[in-house]
């Protein structure tokens, strides 16, 4: 009896994701190194850019992460003087988060380099095969009920 040829690693569509994902995630690594960004710090930050304050359960449900895991990073942004932590208004025992005037001027340039990042990625492809590309992800996405947001 015959064993079966096992079938390469290029036969599997996981192996083009992963080796796209890693250069496309390491370029914009280093790219957010430049101005002394994680990713999941960047991903924090662009949360908190669309909510004005943010609890610290709506940044961690946001995020996928533990509160453990999110305190850190809003921690660390606080050192970097990109975030703070403020009292709640309509609570005494609450806190919301917020990105400091600093953080709320570099998201818009760090959006440009994920965006230039992009570009050098996916550009060559037409408007109509990007948004085709984007589709077919989001609907893996949603069909496999994927939650967890990718900051690594």
């Amino acid at each position: 009896m015959h064993k079966p040829i096992p079938s390469s690693l290029e036969e599997h569509i996981g192996f083009w994701l992963r080796f796209i994902s890693n250069q496309v995630s390491g370029r914009f690594e280093q790219q957010l190194a430049l101005h002394n960004i994680s990713v999941t710090e960047w991903v924090a930050m662009r949360t908190l850019f669309n909510a004005n304050a943010a609890t610290h359960s709506s940044l961690i449900d946001a995020l996928g992460m533990t509160k453990g895991a999110a305190s850190k990073i809003i921690s660390k942004l606080e050192a970097k003087g990109l975030a703070k932590r403020e009292q709640a208004q309509d609570s005494l025992r609450e806190q919301v988060l917020c990105l400091t005037e600093t953080g709320k001027a570099l998201v818009p340039i760090l959006a440009t380099t994920a965006d230039e990042n992009d570009e050098y990625f996916f550009g060559h492809l037409s408007a109509s095969r990007r948004e085709d590309l984007k589709k077919l992800m989001q609907e893996l996405v949603t069909l496999h009920q994927l939650k967890e947001i990718p900051t690594k």
